[in-house]
């Protein structure tokens, strides 16, 4: 099994009189309650954890967008990315580059191309919509969310593995000339890694082209489904699934004992689920965001999830959380890659309000008391990653 550490940068120093109430912290909630000189400190130390992955032994860092905010502060990943380049050894995932929302594609295939290059061919490449709370950040339509995704993926891709300059037409973008400067190092280009909650779009759409599906904040059933699901596609697509092509992202905090570390998760989580996450269902989901075939699904796995408060005790109990000793943790772990048959593990060791303390020991107990025992749980390495794309 491979492992990565992912980190949300979120914004702790919310006021009480937001926290007590059950307005957005999302795309509505004043920016006056960011405080810049507590933002240069916070991102300071957050730049330091995500080095300490790499210190640690993971094999990579995952970095990730969201814009209008205190759920986290990267509005660029590829900044994130850039700054962490000349820091690591590792891989480094962008996960990801919400590509509908960009004004343009190529910006996406240049940034990407060009940290590839510099960082010696270290980077993962993610491709998402951009969940619903963007689009109303950005007053751009969901509904052309979809076709406007496969559209700037599919002249992303084509723009790293054919040479130009050639001509495309399409109905988002058209260019006279995509010949993009520079080039990925790694061929046919970066390994390509595809987050999502759950739909049945995306699940088929990645095991088409054998790109990483990552199943993201969502109960054991509902990563269970999404596998599976994955795992059918890929055999209708002619071939099997590696575990490799199945990766989890789920908040982790390992501590002495399993009581500690349940008591001390709690206060955190429900930071992040019950504040960091709050908005109201027609943000999360705005109307034309998920088609007929998976609103019903992505719905029912994700009822209450950031529209009611939520108890941090079930959260860790259905799955959405992973929080105990060592050898639970460790025990969990295993069980659940028996049972769902990953090979790709992004924990989120920093997931609200956690101190750097609390942060350092977490993943200090993770790396060196669970990550060696896990290792051989599935086969490692790339399969599957970079594998030719298939044309969209």
């Amino acid at each position: 099994m491979r492992f990565f550490g992912f980190h949300l940068m979120p914004y702790p120093y919310l006021p009480e009189s937001h926290l007590s109430s059950r307005e957005s912290s999302w795309v509505t909630l004043s920016n006056a309650n960011f405080d810049p000189k507590l933002g240069h400190e916070l991102y300071q130390r957050y730049l330091r954890e995500l080095v300490y992955y790499d210190q640690m032994g993971f094999d990579g860092i995952c970095v990730n967008e969201h814009h209008q905010t205190a759920y986290g502060l990267m509005p660029s990943p590829n900044v994130t990315a850039a700054l962490l380049v000349p820091q690591t050894t590792g891989k480094i995932a962008v996960l990801g580059n919400a590509i509908p929302l960009r004004d343009h594609p190529m910006r996406v295939a240049e940034e990407i191309a060009m940290l590839d290059v510099i960082s010696g061919g270290r980077i993962i490449s993610g491709f998402v919509r951009g969940i619903g709370a963007e689009y109303h950040t950005f007053s751009m339509d969901p509904t052309s969310s979809r076709e406007r995704f496969y559209e700037a993926h599919d002249l992303i891709i084509r723009s790293w593995t054919e040479p130009g300059p050639f001509e495309w037409y399409g109905k988002h973008y058209k260019l006279r000339n995509v010949n993009p400067w520079p080039r990925p190092l790694q061929q046919p280009h970066p390994p390509i890694w595809s987050p999502s909650q759950g739909s049945v779009e995306t699940v088929d759409w990645a095991a088409a082209r054998r790109y990483t599906y990552v199943q993201t904040y969502s109960d054991i059933d509902t990563v269970k489904r999404a596998f599976d699901g994955y795992r059918e596609a890929a055999r209708r697509h002619g071939y099997t699934a590696p575990p490799d092509q199945l990766g989890w992202s789920i908040p982790v905090y390992v501590a002495e004992t399993d009581e500690q570390a349940r008591r001390e998760a709690a206060v955190h989580l429900g930071f992040l689920f019950n504040a960091l996450m709050r908005m109201p269902k027609d943000v999360f989901f705005p109307a034309g965001y998920l088609t007929l075939t998976s609103a019903t699904r992505v719905l029912a796995a994700k009822r209450g999830l950031g529209t009611s408060s939520m108890d941090p005790e079930q959260l860790m109990d259905r799955g959405y959380a992973l929080a105990g000793s060592p050898e639970t943790v460790r025990q969990r772990l295993t069980e659940f890659q028996r049972e769902l048959g990953f090979g790709t593990f992004s924990g989120i060791f920093q997931f609200g309000s956690l101190g750097h303390a609390e942060f350092l020991r977490s993943v200090t107990l993770f790396a060196e008391q669970v990550m060696p025992a896990l290792r051989p749980l599935a086969a490692a390495g790339d399969a599957g990653d970079a594998a030719p794309s298939v044309p969209g």
